[in-house]
């Protein structure tokens, strides 16, 4: 077995310089799976907060219209309204409407919009076929029908 010497006329090792190959080989090898998942938790996070912002509007929306159909489709469209503001597609929501009692608009009933989210896995091609998902997200929002209106 061979020792590697300095090389006395040039004062240096022969290795000299691997270490920055090195270093700059493991850090690429660490950080692109560590910013994939910054950006995976940041996609969620932006789920989390579309949801709870399109139940809630939902919601209120919900118990200012004057019948029941016009409810439903103004819910709707505030839940896709804030999707979109939070930049989450509209194909991956899902809207549950409960009522208790059952007429949703009498004075004092309790109007409950539910929004379930599926965040997908970003920078994935393939994803719908291949089912994968980062998460799924579901918040609630109740509301009350004023006595007044």
């Amino acid at each position: 077995m061979r020792q590697t010497s300095p090389d006395p006329e040039r004062g240096t090792s022969p290795e000299q310089g691997s270490a920055v190959i090195e270093f700059v080989f493991l850090s690429a090898l660490l950080m692109v799976p560590l910013v994939y998942f910054i950006i995976t938790v940041g996609q969620i996070q932006g789920g989390s907060f579309a949801v709870v912002g399109a139940a809630d509007q939902a919601a209120k929306v919900y118990v200012a219209q004057p019948d029941a159909a016009t409810g439903r489709a103004a819910a709707e469209q505030a839940v896709l309204l804030a999707l979109a503001d939070y930049g989450q597609p509209a194909e991956n929501a899902s809207i549950d409407t409960r009522c208790a009692p059952a007429d949703c608009l009498a004075p004092g009933s309790a109007v409950t919009v539910t929004v379930h989210l599926t965040v997908p896995l970003p920078f994935v091609p393939f994803s719908d076929a291949l089912h994968l998902n980062a998460s799924e997200l579901s918040a609630s929002a109740t509301q009350l029908v004023g006595r007044f209106r």
